[in-house]
């Protein structure tokens, strides 16, 4: 997921930062806003989905 996001937002990807957990825990912030949390939706990710998530908010800064 980190090289995707890198492959799409290199140029306004400052850093990315993986942090390992337990208990299932998977959390995706931008910005210190949580965009997407496993806990929450009680699923995985559909492939893309954390992408398009960050899209959204690097497009709505323009």
């Amino acid at each position: 997921m980190a090289a995707e996001l890198l492959r799409s937002y290199e140029q306004v990807i400052q850093s990315i930062q993986i942090i390992p957990s337990t208990g299932g825990k998977f959390e995706v912030t931008v910005n210190d806003v949580l965009i997407y949390s496993k806990l929450q939706t009680n699923r995985h990710a559909n492939p893309g989905e954390v992408l398009n998530l960050v899209k959204k908010i690097v497009e709505d800064k323009k």
